[in-house]
Parts: structure tokens; sequence; C-alpha cells
């Protein structure tokens, strides 16, 4: 049986060499308390783009405006597959907060990023550009 595909958006923002990431909750089904890019899947009939500036602003409580294209990759779960497009956003405020879907938040460099419990679709992304953010 093939997998059907899904698109999800990510969004890296950067502040002072560092990128926003957001816990997974306890409870979440897929990715408990993993960390990740925030963002989040596509809605049917929705522009990526705006689903994206949605996700974002759902789940940090940041307005964003789109910058430029980083990567994509493919994650692979157990009935679903998706495609992920990771796009560097811009904040139009920085105070975070984050929604009940997370459980906390942080700003982190590569190295702090090595040491954390992160998404497997954050793996590969890292993975593919050589741990270069």
């Amino acid at each position: 049986m093939v997998k059907p595909y899904g698109l999800t958006m990510r969004g890296i923002v950067k502040k002072d060499d560092k990128i926003l990431l957001i816990k997974r909750h306890s409870k979440s089904k897929t990715g408990a308390c993993q960390w990740e890019l925030p963002g989040g899947k596509v809605e049917k009939c929705e522009f990526f783009d705006e689903a994206l500036i949605r996700e974002f602003k759902e789940e940090t409580n940041l307005n964003v405006r789109l910058g430029d294209f980083y990567e994509a990759i493919q994650q692979d779960f157990i009935n679903r597959r998706t495609v992920q497009i990771i796009i560097y956003v811009i904040p139009e405020n920085w105070e975070v907060k984050i929604s009940n879907e997370h459980e906390d938040y942080t700003w982190a460099d590569i190295k702090k990023i090595k040491t954390l419990n992160i998404t497997e679709g954050l793996k590969k992304l890292l993975e593919k550009k050589n741990w270069v953010i």
C-alpha cells in the first residue's frame, strides 16, 4: 500500500545566530517531547505560504513575513508521509507565546541543538545541510 502524502510548512527564524525551536507536547501523537521548527500542515484549499504564516502565529504568537526558501525534506510516519518545505521567516514582533500543542520554546545554536531530542524531520534537515543553519 502506498502511503498518502501531506504538505507541511516549517519556518526558520533567526535571532543572534540562534533559531527558534518549540517542544511538542508530551501527549502529542507524533514526536512527543521532541523539539521542532514551528509550522504545520497545509489545510485543504489553503496556499502553502498562508499556511506557514497561520501556523507560525498559532504556535508562537509571532507575526511573520516570508523570506527565502531554505530546503525541502520528506518525513515518513506509520500511515502517511509528508513533504516539509522550510522557509526563512522574518518576525514583525519578538514576544514568543507558545500554543497548547507545545510545552516549551528555546533559541538554540547548533551546539545546543545537538544536545536536544529533536524530531526525525529536523534531524534529516540538519544532516542534509551538514548542520549549518
